[in-house]
């Protein structure tokens, strides 16, 4: 327990821009990958996220980039407190993704558990991904390189192609990240349906409709299905917080970051969270654009994007599902491939493949519209909309979202597929095509 109160291990102390090039001194491949000496190294801390510290280290050959976790919430501070676990389950999160998805994580130099600090590779000249859409840049190879990432993390963490006894190790040794999923519990599925202190938005603009859902109840009891999947389906390894402040990118390349909240969850929920990310760039790109800058096209590319994101996943998880059979693997223990070996069952368990694929898709879409709404009546809200500096402007693209949010989860079994959604987001901000 440090001077505040907090609970740390014996040894942890937050590192700062004066203190962390002597402990980077002492490793020796990172200290080699810098070059150079301590004087030689520049320390800047850029974490602009709500719960740690960040640093950019550069010296003469190259940089890293240093996380590490502090004993509360950051956004909030001391009276929140928060476990460091949290870096351990980073740390065997990315291993995991690393594994199943190389390429497409940052490389993990070291790992301090003590001090729950993670060296990584520094991604340059990426920037976060959130940033980049607000200025309407497009990145051609996002679509391909976050359903690689979501197909084969789910896919190969899944029952479909663990080992029932694998699958359940795995589970147990990422249950302890319980802190980090209540926070999800509380400010995903239940605050923004309720008056909680944590809760903000627009105001007095979205007053109405923030206390119109409070008082719906069809709204409460989907959300609350919602989080009986998040509490109880333990489907794969799922990232927990996947969502364009979490990706790192540039023209050609795209990295996955920020595994802390990762736990074996519904996959749903990590797909959801990207869907949900994208269409709220979407309808604020109202908010951001001028004569001089018009969005139309950009927020074409969006929805393009958005359809992208799920056909492809879809086609490629199915692929890998498919090829674990042909190949005459082991896999899994769900659906197993001796059970399915004569003609009629194969074709049968094709069909099963395209349910499965589309309870997943339903599963998406009320994740997607959870996350929708509380970026705009929880606690944590996006740029994507903070940014837009008049609020009778930003309310009403937040409208928009939260309305196009509460159909989803309350009405997902109208939206059977991906086009069904992009339809509804151009009708709601009044541009659906002739």
């Amino acid at each position: 327990m440090d001077a505040s109160g907090l609970t740390v291990p014996e040894g942890y102390a937050p590192k700062n821009e004066t203190s962390l090039p002597g402990y980077l001194a002492g490793l020796p491949a990172v200290a080699a990958r810098l070059g150079g000496g301590e004087s030689d190294w520049q320390v800047r801390e850029v974490g602009d996220g709500n719960l740690n510290l960040v640093f950019i280290v550069e010296g003469p050959a190259g940089g890293v980039a240093v996380k590490q976790a502090l004993p509360y919430v950051r956004l909030i501070g001391e009276s929140w407190p928060l476990p460091l676990s949290r870096a351990h389950f980073e740390h065997m999160a990315l291993t995991t993704e690393a594994k199943h998805a190389p390429g497409l994580v940052p490389e993990v130099l070291h790992y301090d558990e003590t001090l729950a600090l993670i060296v990584m590779e520094l991604l340059q000249p990426h920037i976060i991904m959130r940033q980049g859409m607000i200025k309407a840049i497009r990145y051609p190879r996002f679509v391909e390189a976050i359903t690689d990432f979501m197909a084969r993390t789910l896919f190969f963490t899944s029952d479909l192609a663990q080992p029932a006894a694998e699958k359940k190790a795995a589970v147990a040794a990422f249950c302890g990240n319980s802190a980090l999923c209540k926070i999800t519990e509380d400010l995903i599925f239940t605050e923004p349906y309720m008056i909680a202190e944590n809760n903000r938005w627009t105001s007095p603009q979205l007053d109405g409709i923030a206390r119109a859902f409070r008082e719906d109840a069809a709204l409460k009891v989907a959300i609350s299905r919602l989080k009986v999947k998040f509490l109880s389906d333990t489907q794969a390894l799922i990232h927990g917080d996947l969502h364009t402040g979490s990706v790192m990118v540039t023209q050609e390349d795209t990295r996955v970051i920020d595994p802390e909240f990762a736990f074996y969850g519904p996959m749903g929920f990590d797909i959801g969270a990207i869907i949900a990310n994208l269409l709220i760039n979407y309808f604020s790109q109202d908010g951001h654009a001028t004569p001089e800058d018009p969005r139309e096209d950009y927020q074409a590319w969006v929805l393009e994007t958005v359809e992208g994101v799920w056909t492809g996943f879809r086609e490629k998880f199915l692929a890998l599902w498919r090829q674990g059979v042909q190949s005459g693997g082991a896999g899994g223990d769900a659906y197993p491939a001796p059970l399915f070996a004569d003609g009629a069952s194969a074709e049968a368990l094709e069909a099963e493949r395209a349910a499965y694929l589309d309870r997943l898709f339903a599963d998406s879409l009320g994740f997607a519209a959870a996350k929708m709404t509380r970026r705009i009546l929880g606690l944590a809200h996006n740029i994507d909309l903070e940014w837009i500096e008049d609020p009778d402007l930003r309310a009403a693209c937040e409208t928009r979202c939260l309305t196009l949010a509460r159909d989803m989860m309350v009405n997902t079994a109208t939206y059977t597929k991906i086009e069904d959604v992009t339809a509804a987001a151009r009708a709601m901000r009044g541009s659906a095509p002739a």
